[in-house]
């Protein structure tokens, strides 16, 4: 990935076969141990992540599918700046002081 370009990803994805709390957890759990991928959240039936991989989208779908699940991309959004470690400008005290 390009350093000053952006390539960060919202993806919501649809899963199928999720009817529990342990469902949510097992997904997050999925989800959370694919490089490139940050969990924004899971609910049953469906998970938002950010992907600022070019192939997190479909490592995901595969972690989910190792899981038991079946899950398809049903929206995707660009992400304009996520956030970084000390603040979006990266100084000691972060932009917000």
């Amino acid at each position: 990935m390009n350093a000053t370009t952006n390539s960060t990803e919202r993806l919501t994805l649809s899963i199928d076969g999720m009817s529990c709390g342990h469902c949510v957890r097992t997904v997050t759990e999925a989800l959370s141990g694919v490089p490139g991928v940050k969990v924004y959240s899971v609910a049953v039936g469906s998970a938002e992540i950010d992907a600022s991989d070019p192939n997190a989208a479909n490592d995901a779908i595969a972690a989910l599918g190792n899981a038991g699940y079946q899950a398809t991309v049903a929206r995707r959004a660009a992400v304009a700046n996520p956030a970084r470690a000390g603040g979006c400008c990266g100084g000691p005290k972060g932009c917000c002081g």
